[in-house]
């Protein structure tokens, strides 16, 4: 199977076009789950491919409006390349999301297209998820305030945190799609203080002393206050190690879901991300 096969061709991938605004991929990242849109320019050849912009490059840079400020490059690929390579090139990049470029922006190959592969039976996958699953789990407490959430999972570097209980139990998961849902940015300004230095100061300056007391505008983003489970998905998915990695990815792509739990019995014991089926196209 070849990228062209799984990807999403041009004319159905939304991008972001040079020059624009925050606003605008901060608002069509909160209407899709994706966690990124593609920038690119148009020119006399065509649709001209700059980068990426994610959720997480918006949130860490609130004050920044250019685009071309906030673009990630990331690797590409071309529509003849097989599957198994893309998911490889995926897994080792972390690339959730790579455009398919030959020459112009041809259109953008997702780990959710190539799960949607495995679990339509598409490429050829015999094994059980247990094999592909993490032990190391990514956790928070379901009172935690959701502040707090976000900056345990900015600093995990993971997409997830399952909350648990007051018993250690899980109650429920909460993702970083749950987050820029409720995030909004909110407008400001800081005052640079007094800024009349002493007449005969050495590094005084004639022509800024009396300038006096400014505001500069800011911008941040604002989450909600309430804890954690009011935000979190309660009705989680599980998985069994003995399941297949098919059923588990046909489990991803019908709940629109990234992750999945690994549970023994009630019991917690690892998660398996849509990224991990992945290994299993080319780790045989």
């Amino acid at each position: 199977m070849k990228v062209a096969d799984a990807m999403t061709p041009r004319d159905d991938v939304v991008t972001a076009t040079l020059p624009g605004t925050r606003s605008d991929v901060l608002e069509y990242l909160q209407e899709r789950s994706f966690s990124s849109v593609p920038v690119i320019a148009d020119s006399d050849d065509g649709s001209e491919y700059r980068g990426l912009i994610s959720r997480q490059s918006l949130i860490d840079q609130p004050d920044e409006d250019q685009l071309v400020m906030l673009i990630e490059d990331v690797p590409t690929t071309t529509a003849e390349t097989p599957v198994e390579s893309v998911a490889q090139l995926m897994v080792e990049e972390g690339a959730r999301r790579v455009p398919v470029v030959d020459g112009s922006f041809e259109g953008i190959v997702t780990v959710t297209d190539v799960v949607g592969a495995i679990a339509r039976d598409k490429v050829d996958v015999d094994a059980e998820v247990g094999e592909y699953a993490t032990r190391d789990v990514n956790t928070t407490h379901a009172e935690a305030p959701l502040l707090v959430a976000e900056a345990e999972l900015s600093y995990a570097n993971v997409p997830y945190t399952i909350a648990l209980d007051d018993h250690g139990e899980m109650a429920g998961i909460l993702t970083e799609v749950d987050v820029i849902d409720v995030a909004r940015i909110v407008e400001g300004e800081e005052s640079t203080g007094n800024n009349f230095p002493d007449q005969d100061a050495e590094w005084s300056w004639e022509g800024v002393k009396a300038v006096g007391s400014r505001s500069l505008p800011t911008r941040d983003i604002e989450l909600p206050n309430g804890p954690v489970r009011e935000f979190m998905s309660d009705d989680v998915v599980t998985v069994t190690k003995a399941r297949s990695v098919t059923d588990a990815a046909q489990a991803m792509i019908s709940n629109d879901i990234e992750q999945i739990p690994l549970v023994t019995g009630e019991r917690l014991v690892g998660i398996v991300r849509d990224v991990d089926l992945l290994r299993a196209l080319y780790d045989r």
